[in-house]
């Protein structure tokens, strides 16, 4: 395995074709944009790229992977991974090609190190920071390509209000939009719609929040009864987490999601000012992410599962 800059990953992907690439579990809109725009870039310059196909995603993000879906019958010579950690965000079907992968590129503190070759940056707010300078180094940003790298980093900023926002994150956009994207379009997709389904689950959620740490602490939990009762499914979820962050004085909060009875997917969001790190705290409950966010599966009902995540997080917080 070796480390590469986005101009070497470029010059790798430069000699590549059949390309494929991977997205994560439930990808959000950081790896399906970095997925998309890449395999527009490669396309671009006349290689034969797709993104496997992700059944997790929601309508939200598919739109800018839906023109890149591979065929079942693609076989690909060189296989790229985006925004991917861990092995355990492989959905089932990716899985098949993780020992095949030739270039991982993600932005983690917590990337686990699979990949013969692997460009990774802890110190981008979002993997479409790097994707861009590896799409950079391919040729000439287009429309088609700046758009989903839009996505890509407004989403993983929260439309750049997080704390992992910085002045390369800005330079980055204001670049993209020099293309002429409708950026327009792709914040009022992702942050200023939402569906009454998900208006009701907020109500629900906000309505039931458990305060632990003194309330600076919460838990928003969302088991499978609710999601019935609400008639919602997963275009109703996009970014739920970031609910958490926005009750005034909680810097850790812990959205907890019932996948199927007895797993359930943390969330975990926390505060700038550093009292508990949310990579630290869901690496020990198997997971990963950054200082800020993270995440892991859990399995056991919903008081084990609380319990759980209270005894990682008294033991990295610091007061």
């Amino acid at each position: 395995m070796s480390s590469v800059s986005p101009r070497e990953a470029a010059a790798l992907l430069r000699r590549q074709d059949e390309v494929l690439i991977l997205t994560h579990r439930r990808p959000d809109g950081d790896t399906t944009g970095c997925a998309a725009a890449l395999c527009q870039s490669l396309r671009e310059l006349g290689k034969t790229a797709y993104l496997l196909k992700n059944p997790d995603i929601t309508a939200v993000n598919e739109v800018y992977a839906a023109p890149y879906w591979a065929a079942e019958d693609f076989k690909p010579a060189f296989v790229v991974s985006v925004d991917v950690a861990a092995k355990s965000l492989f959905f089932p079907a990716a899985e098949a090609y993780f020992d095949r992968i030739g270039l991982a590129v993600d932005h983690h503190p917590s990337f686990e190190g699979f990949g013969e070759v692997q460009c990774v940056d802890a110190s981008r707010a979002a993997c479409g920071e790097i994707v861009y300078e590896i799409c950079r180094e391919l040729g000439e940003i287009t429309p088609e390509t700046a758009l989903p790298l839009y996505a890509a980093v407004a989403t993983d900023t929260g439309c750049f209000v997080y704390a992992n926002t910085t002045a390369n994150t800005h330079r980055v956009a204001a670049a993209l939009l020099e293309t002429g994207v409708d950026y327009f379009a792709v914040n009022k997709r992702h942050f200023r719609t939402k569906s009454r389904k998900r208006i009701a689950l907020e109500a629900e959620l906000l309505g039931g929040a458990e305060f632990f740490d003194g309330d600076r602490g919460v838990f928003l939990s969302i088991p499978l009864s609710l999601m019935e009762r609400a008639g919602a499914g997963e275009n109703d979820l996009e970014d739920i987490s970031a609910l958490a962050g926005m009750i005034e004085g909680v810097d850790c909060g812990a959205v907890l999601r019932e996948l199927k009875p007895g797993e359930w997917k943390l969330s975990l969001r926390t505060g700038a000012n550093g009292r508990v790190n949310a990579t630290s705290a869901c690496v020990l409950l198997g997971g990963g992410g950054h200082a800020m966010a993270a995440g892991a599966s859990v399995r056991g009902s919903l008081d084990q599962v609380k319990r759980a995540v209270l005894a990682a997080i008294d033991q990295v917080k610091r007061d």
